[in-house]
């Protein structure tokens, strides 16, 4: 019985503190690149699909075999930094879009957008991450492509 009401005591008093209640999502715009290339160097990502974010123009021509292809992926940010939770995420998503260009016949993910809740935001340097206390996602959508 003492139990219970400790437990019920406790979880009133923590949702009255600041911020516990409510949930922070911090939106962040960071390099695209940083992340591809630090994942090259790694060898998480093979280089046989490359990617391009909107606005950025492969050299050759580009055939699209299926566009509009998106992948949604959140991660643990509990004791993270938001940019290391954000790239973090941001490595699953292209990890993702990989193997689906892979599957494709695709060598290159074109036109690629941050897509998150949806929204479309296009930038050729830049992705968008939305990072809380516990969880960081990131959503991007592009076009599986044949760069020749």
């Amino acid at each position: 019985m003492r139990l219970k009401t400790w437990t019920a005591t406790s979880a009133i008093l923590l949702c009255m503190l600041p911020g516990l209640s409510q949930a922070r999502d911090t939106t962040l715009n960071l390099p695209f690149e940083k992340v591809v290339q630090q994942m090259l160097s790694e060898r998480k990502l093979d280089g046989s699909v490359k990617f391009y974010l909107a606005g950025v123009q492969p050299k050759g021509k580009v055939e699209v075999l299926r566009a509009n292809e998106f992948t949604n992926k959140k991660t643990n940010a509990f004791n993270k930094s938001d940019e290391a939770a954000c790239e973090w995420a941001l490595q699953s998503a292209l990890l993702t879009m990989q193997d689906a260009a892979r599957k494709a016949g695709a060598n290159a993910v074109t036109n690629i957008a941050s897509y998150y809740k949806k929204n479309e935001r296009k930038n050729p340097v830049t992705y968008e991450c939305h990072a809380g206390a516990v969880i960081a996602g990131v959503a991007i959508k592009g076009d599986l492509s044949r760069v020749d």
